[in-house]
């Protein structure tokens, strides 16, 4: 018997479904012609906290998917976790599956006593194309360390070992190392999520706003600058996170990958991208951006990030190969992916204060 065709009244979204007022942020243009469009919303806040720019609907909650993993080690690093640079790099990423990222995922959990079983995000083939097929070529399937997140929730099984808590059911919201993260989001975000959710690999998922995120990237950003001009020994959890992201950006995502590219080409910088369309860059001073594309298109993420970074000051001179991409026709340019001018910068408005 065929399947049941599914219409559009059985998957129409609720009426009362709040809708962000997302605005255009980058055009796919065709010879001259736009051929897309990608709408989504952003913020770029000042050193000071204050808002530079905004687009669209900056204060709508949203997810921010990977980008919380730097937030998440900032609560495990508070929490006792103690890794070399390039390991505490790797528990803020969503790495493409490379060698250097299974193989360091391994070492985390060997230097804690614990194993592969010991996981319990999901599976998954390599993220990078080019490593996934490389890991299929010698026979290799979807594991937990080959997940994007394996650097991660090897981080969270060594924090539980660590401070003595159960390792078995370490992502269940009420675990005390999922109650820390909770309190660390919350103090680097300076906001109370909107909402509780659970993210591809199994992590609790806080719903926050832009704006938040960016505050959280500006302190940790700014931490790791002030740690490299300090005398001070003692280096913050931010710090740590931060500096373990920029010593080592290619564990942070992998070769090729923009926020990598990103990391090396603006000094100071903490970059991290998440799913659906997210990118957070924090910079030395405290500043930050925070970019949420509606339709959770990739692509986009970039072009507009790069404009906001642009807003900010940053010279995007030497961003130009990762602020656009060419659109092709019969396999040679015929277009780009641009961003809009979408920036709003009149710090008039009530939603610019409520920030």
């Amino acid at each position: 018997m065929p399947s049941p065709v599914f219409s559009a009244a059985h998957t129409a979204a609720p009426a009362d479904l709040a809708l962000p007022q997302h605005t255009p942020l980058v055009a796919a243009v065709r010879d001259g012609l736009v051929e897309s469009v990608h709408y989504g919303s952003a913020v770029a806040l000042g050193a000071d906290g204050s808002v530079a720019a905004t687009a669209g609907d900056p204060l709508a909650p949203f997810y921010p998917r990977s980008a919380l993993k730097p937030l998440q080690a900032v609560a495990m690093v508070r929490a006792g976790l103690e890794l070399p640079a390039d390991l505490l790099a790797l528990a803020a990423a969503s790495h493409s599956g490379a060698s250097a990222h299974r193989d360091g995922a391994l070492r985390i959990l060997e230097l804690h006593g614990l194993a592969p079983m010991d996981l319990e995000n999901s599976t998954d083939l390599p993220y990078g194309t080019a490593e996934r097929e490389d890991w299929l070529r010698t026979g290799g399937s979807a594991t937990q360390i080959t997940q994007n997140c394996s650097g991660k929730h090897a981080a969270m099984v060594a924090t539980c070992k660590i401070n003595g808590w159960p390792v078995r059911g370490y992502l269940d919201p009420s675990h005390p190392l999922q109650q820390l993260v909770a309190e660390t989001v919350i103090d680097l975000t300076g906001e109370e999520p909107a909402t509780l959710s659970t993210d591809g690999c199994g992590t609790p998922l806080f719903a926050l706003t832009l704006g938040g995120m960016a505050r959280a990237f500006g302190r940790i950003a700014r931490a790791a600058a002030a740690s490299l001009d300090g005398n001070d020994d003692d280096v913050s959890p931010e710090a740590a996170v931060g500096l373990a992201m920029q010593q080592h950006p290619e564990m942070v995502a992998g070769e090729g990958r923009d926020v990598t590219a990103l990391m090396r080409l603006v000094p100071g910088a903490v970059a991290k991208d998440g799913f659906e369309g997210v990118q957070l860059v924090g910079l030395p001073d405290g500043s930050a951006v925070a970019v949420k594309i509606s339709d959770g298109g990739d692509r986009a993420r970039m072009p507009a990030t790069v404009r906001l970074l642009e807003a900010l000051g940053v010279d995007a001179g030497p961003l130009a190969g990762i602020a656009t991409s060419p659109v092709l026709g019969g396999g040679h340019p015929v277009g780009q992916l641009l961003a809009t001018d979408f920036l709003n910068t009149n710090q008039s408005t009530p939603d610019n204060e409520a920030l």
